[in-house]
C-alpha cells in the first residue's frame, strides 16, 4: 500500500479562487479527507512556478501524492479520491448510473469552461480585438447547459448520502458565475437560485471552499 493509501498527506496545488480547483477542495471536505490535503498556491502564469514541471500543462489543479505520483485534471482527481474513500460516495457503484453522473460533471464542468473562456476573451486580448462571435458563442454553451439543468437539477439527496460529483462540479461552476459575471444567471434560473442556496445550507463543503472573493449574494 502507498503512502497516500496508508493516510498519507496529500498537496493540491491550486488557489482558493480556481473553480476546478474548487471541486478538488470540495471533493475532500465532502469524504472527510481534508485533513490530509495541504493546499499549496500555483500561478499557471508563471513560467519559474514548479507547477510546469509537476504537470506539463500546467494547469490546476494538480495533485501531488507522498510517494511521489501526480493526478490531474479535477475528474481524475475525484474520481480518484473517491475510490480512496471507499467507493460509492462521489460516484455510484453501478455501470449506467455512475455513467449519468459523470456526463452530468462534464455538463457543469462545460459550463465553467466557458466562463473561463469568456474571461480570457477580455483578459488576454487587447482592447477593441474582443470578439462578439466568440462571446456569443460561448455564452450559447452555458445557456443551453443551464436550460438543461434547470429542468434536473443534481438530487440533494443522493444514495451515498455524499453530494457527489455532479452536485459539486455545478456548485463551482455556478460559484464561478457569481464571482466572474460573464453570464447573468440569478434571474433567469430561479430553481438553480434555489438549489445552490439549499445545498450550502445542507452541505459545510460548499461554504468551507468558497471563494473569498465572492460577496454575500
Amino acid at each position: 500500500m502507498t503512502n497516500h493509501e496508508n493516510g498519507g498527506t496529500m498537496i493540491l496545488r491550486s488557489t482558493v479562487t480556481s473553480p476546478f480547483g474548487r471541486k478538488a477542495r470540495m471533493a475532500f471536505h465532502v469524504l472527510g479527507l481534508e485533513n490530509r490535503m495541504v493546499l499549496q498556491p500555483a500561478d499557471t502564469l508563471d513560467p519559474a512556478d514548479d507547477l510546469r514541471t509537476q504537470n506539463p500543462l500546467g494547469k490546476m489543479p494538480t495533485l501531488l501524492l507522498g510517494d511521489g505520483s501526480v493526478l490531474f485534471d479535477s475528474r481524475t482527481i475525484l474520481s480518484y479520491l473517491d475510490r480512496l474513500a471507499g467507493g460509492g460516495l462521489l460516484y455510484p457503484i453501478g455501470a449506467w448510473d455512475r455513467a449519468l453522473v459523470e456526463t452530468a460533471e462534464v455538463l457543469h464542468d462545460g459550463i465553467t469552461e466557458a466562463a473561463l473562456l469568456m474571461v480570457y476573451e477580455g483578459r488576454f486580448r487587447e482592447p477593441g480585438t474582443h470578439s462578439r462571435r466568440w462571446l456569443d458563442h460561448q455564452g450559447g454553451k452555458i445557456r443551453r447547459a443551464l436550460d438543461r439543468v434547470a429542468a434536473a437539477p443534481p438530487s440533494l439527496s443522493p444514495s451515498s448520502g455524499k453530494t457527489n460529483a455532479a452536485a459539486i462540479a455545478l456548485v463551482c461552476a455556478l460559484g464561478y458565475l457569481d464571482w466572474r459575471r460573464p453570464f447573468p444567471w440569478r434571474d433567469g434560473y430561479p430553481e438553480l437560485v434555489v438549489w445552490l442556496d439549499r445545498i450550502t445550507r445542507r452541505d459545510p463543503a460548499v461554504a468551507a471552499t468558497a471563494n473569498p472573493e465572492v460577496p454575500p449574494i
